[in-house]
């Protein structure tokens, strides 16, 4: 048996239905640290904003997308259906996500994003790296923040005989704002395992002076004694040739580039580094033009989504074949979402909202949010509302899977952000009660009348705790925050007056802990 089903079978218990899990004795407290000293997270970055009404299909609003997107989309008879889950499919090429689907390994966070989107390629990677809101500049990543939070006055001291390995390592790429706290880079960049770079020697130990120059030199010669000795136990990991899957694509399938990335992830957690963060990533998401083939279902965006199912899915077998699979987590993510709209290139525009998914042994399966709401009056104009902000899934991931105190979490994201259920959080919280990823059968949130003039009446229902019920309009902007704060369990009113806002189509937006609804409002005049 091995540590992860020990600590579920000796500590899990049933009340009234519910699986409580909790520590109750020094031992097992014990284990549950070191249990989240071996964990690791692999970022998967989708650079160029992906198209997730292509990705994950909304079939309950098939009919109307067929006139809002006649361009791209996908046939409805090709969508592959997801067990359990009737509305909802996914694009015809991802049959290896949808076999993590049916292993119970994949969850999937419907409609996340932020307010007040920016559409810049470079400023909204920038936000989503950062965890920065859109009005403000930080020179941090969020995981870069993790990392100092977890390895305090690095690099000072490191490599030591606690943490030998790289903290982070970014895989064919350089090391972005994300991996970066305050101008310190939190990982290293490699391209392949090989370590053709020997300094012994060669590096200077003379004094530096007492002033900028010498600090700087200093912090040269730190970096460099780093690269030396972390180049060594790369190549070291990676000679254990770990890798088993035979399902990676090669030469020139889709996805190759990201398979070979992936599969040195696998390599080097195999060969026994300690690194945390691995971030890899995969370009070409920017289909303003000839999306789609003749038959919508190929093309460069299938080309695309498969490369990435395909690869996911060999990186997830291959940790499975090493016996691996409760240690990692794995996420992926693009810089916004494309219009709901398609234009007149066979292509989508820049967007809002997006699909993530979330993959792994650890995850809670299933999806959390519901389809994205289509306003049957869209425009060219009109974004997918905003179901979960991005910093919520931060937050999940960092609380629930590398075991960070909620208070820790809020300074790491500069801000408090409600979890989500996405992680089992059984080997972090010493008691936990997690829901299943579907609330899409619930009715929280309604507005009366609608359409409207000036002002509406939301009805909505808290499960009691903190409670954001705000208004977007059809750019993804929160033109009012209607309510914000601790709120007992119940179902409540409250007076939404738009008077002086344009006409339109308007969101309400409710969340409640892992709970959110939105429907769309519309003004006229």
């Amino acid at each position: 048996m091995n540590r992860r089903n020990f600590l579920r079978s000796a500590s899990a218990a049933t009340i009234g239905g519910m699986t409580v899990r909790g520590f109750s004795n020094p031992l097992m407290s014990a284990l549950n640290n070191s249990a989240s000293e071996d964990r690791v997270l692999v970022i998967i970055q989708l650079i160029g904003g992906n198209d997730g009404l292509n990705t994950v299909i909304p079939l309950d609003n098939y009919s109307l997308l067929s006139q809002l997107r006649p361009q791209v989309l996908i046939p409805q008879s090709a969508v592959l259906p997801l067990q359990g889950l009737s509305a909802t499919g996914l694009h015809p090429v991802m049959t290896g996500m949808r076999q993590l689907w049916e292993q119970d390994k994949l969850a999937i966070v419907q409609g996340v994003g932020y307010p007040q989107p920016n559409f810049s390629h470079f400023r909204a990677s920038d936000i989503y790296e950062t965890g920065s809101n859109s009005d403000e500049i930080l020179h941090s990543g969020w995981s870069g923040r993790y990392l100092n939070f977890e390895y305090p006055n690095y690099p000072a001291g490191y490599p030591n005989a606690d943490m030998p390995d790289p903290l982070a390592i970014r895989v064919d790429g350089g090391v972005s704002i994300g991996l970066q706290n305050m101008g310190v880079s939190m990982g290293m960049s490699i391209n392949n395992t090989n370590d053709p770079l020997n300094l012994v020697g060669n590096i200077f130990t003379d004094p530096v002076t007492a002033d900028c120059k010498g600090d700087k030199l200093a912090m040269t010669r730190t970096v460099q004694r780093q690269t030396d000795l972390y180049g060594n136990v790369i190549e070291a990991a990676a000679g254990a040739g770990c890798n088993q899957s035979t399902l990676y694509p090669t030469g020139g399938a889709p996805g190759a580039q990201l398979a070979n990335a992936l599969k040195i992830v696998a390599q080097l957690i195999c060969g026994g580094l300690k690194t945390k963060i691995y971030w890899v990533s995969m370009g070409g998401f920017d289909t303003h033009s000839n999306q789609v083939g003749a038959d919508h279902s190929t093309g460069a965006h299938a080309n695309l989504l498969k490369g990435l199912s395909d690869s996911i899915r060999a990186f997830q077998d291959d940790l499975n074949l090493l016996g691996l699979e409760d240690r990692v987590l794995g996420m992926t993510y693009s810089e916004f979402g494309r219009r709901i709209k398609s234009n007149a290139s066979f292509g989508t525009d820049h967007g809002t909202a997006q699909p993530m998914f979330i993959f792994g042994q650890s995850v809670i399966p299933g999806m959390l949010g519901t389809n994205p709401v289509i306003p049957a009056n869209t425009t060219s104009a009109t974004n997918l509302a905003m179901q979960y902000d991005f910093r919520s899934v931060y937050a999940s991931i960092l609380r629930e899977w590398f075991c960070v105190g909620q208070g820790d979490v809020n300074d790491i994201l500069l801000d408090t952000y409600q979890p989500l259920n996405l992680v089992d959080p059984g080997m972090c919280m010493s008691t936990s009660v997690h829901d299943a990823n579907q609330q899409a059968g619930e009715d929280l949130l309604s507005v009366y009348p609608n359409p409207f003039v000036e002002r509406t009446t939301v009805q909505f229902t808290t499960y009691g705790g903190p409670t954001l019920l705000q208004v977007f309009n059809e750019q993804g902007q929160v033109v009012q925050t209607v309510i914000s704060k601790v709120m007992p369990a119940g179902t409540h009113m409250a007076d939404v007056d738009l008077g002086d806002m344009v006409t339109g189509v308007y969101y309400a937006r409710l969340q409640n802990g892992s709970r959110q609804q939105v429907r769309n409002m519309l003004k006229v005049r």
